[in-house]
């Protein structure tokens, strides 16, 4: 595995907790990355326990809210792992900044892989939780994984359709057609270059006639709330040229074959409670998997309130989910 610089300093975004244990692991996926995780272990409890792999939200790291999701779910008894996707935070890979949806779905198989062969994990119980880009990688994971048993999916984002169609689906083949042209002019600038441009994070100064989502990510990724050093959304941003596999890749192809269980988590006020809404229809038509699949619209709720404020993130659900199905 590839040799990394990983600190053990506390640098999260939401305080320690002092009910679990905390370490660094790290695993590779198969096309060879290294991947970096946080564990964390519920303290005095005897293993094999049911497990659970976290991630996202697109463009943060684990520091951020897959961690908060992980501790809090550790603190209800599971092992967990919130684990940085390849090329990002303190996992590996190179060039820095892109994203892949079969990579990064691949990034979730080997979080489990790492899962399935633990001490202290029971490896017929393992869950997934994917958060805003992430929830689309998990729900793809989902499709093609069959040892998770269980996938908690909140405040999604599907990749693929938002680079491919854009927000709100406004984008057509001349629009699209476009876009490839400039993504395209782009590479060969990096080529000659000897770089990669990066796209930007969230932007900074936020201007005063900035849409509502904006202003919420801004809120969350900018400020003390949320902003973290190593996240691509407080900073640089993506690599520029990471948006066409998204749009040459469609994702959820099989989503209505997961017979495991589904829970889709969304706020009823998020700009992307469309991608929720829509995932969950076609994963449920003309399904013989219905059953055990859930979609929970959460009142009031926008986008970034699914990331890190505990009153409103529906953890005792989550916790029910789990040890239903993970059973």
């Amino acid at each position: 595995m590839e040799e990394l610089k990983v600190t053990d300093r506390w640098d999260k975004t939401f305080p320690k907790s002092d009910k679990v244990l905390h370490r660094k692991v790290q695993f590779a996926n198969r096309f060879g990355i290294t991947l970096v995780a946080d564990l964390y272990k519920p303290k005095n409890v005897q293993g094999p326990l049911p497990a659970i792999a976290v991630c996202g939200p697109f463009g943060a790291v684990k520091e951020q809210a897959s961690g908060l999701y992980a501790q809090t779910m550790a603190e209800q008894g599971f092992l967990t792992i919130a684990f940085d996707p390849s090329f990002t935070g303190e996992s590996g890979g190179y060039p820095r900044n892109v994203a892949s949806p079969d990579i990064n779905t691949e990034d979730f198989q080997a979080a489990v892989d790492f899962l399935s062969t633990y001490k202290d994990v029971d490896k017929e119980k393992i869950g997934i939780i994917g958060i805003c880009g992430w929830g689309g990688m998990a729900l793809n994971t989902a499709a093609i994984d069959t040892r998770i048993k269980a996938t908690v999916v909140s405040t999604m984002y599907d990749m693929s359709r938002v680079n491919a169609y854009g927000y709100f689906d406004s984008l057509d083949e001349d629009g699209r057609y476009e876009l490839k042209k400039s993504l395209n002019q782009q590479r060969t600038e990096d080529f000659q270059n000897g770089n990669y441009a990066l796209a930007g994070g969230v932007v900074d100064p936020l201007p005063k006639d900035a849409p509502f989502y904006v202003k919420d990510y801004y809120d969350y990724y900018k400020t003390k709330r949320g902003y973290h050093k190593r996240s691509l959304n407080s900073n640089g941003g993506w690599n520029k040229t990471s948006a066409l596999s998204f749009i040459n890749t469609k994702s959820l192809s099989f989503s209505k074959e997961i017979r495991s269980a589904v829970l889709v988590i969304h706020g009823k006020k998020a700009h992307s409670c469309y991608f929720s809404k829509d995932a969950f229809a076609n994963m449920i038509k003309g399904s013989k998997y219905k059953k055990n699949k859930t979609l929970m619209l959460i009142p009031g709720a926008v986008h970034t309130d699914l990331y890190d404020k505990v009153d409103v993130i529906p953890f005792e659900k989550i916790k029910e989910f789990f040890k239903t199905f993970l059973k």
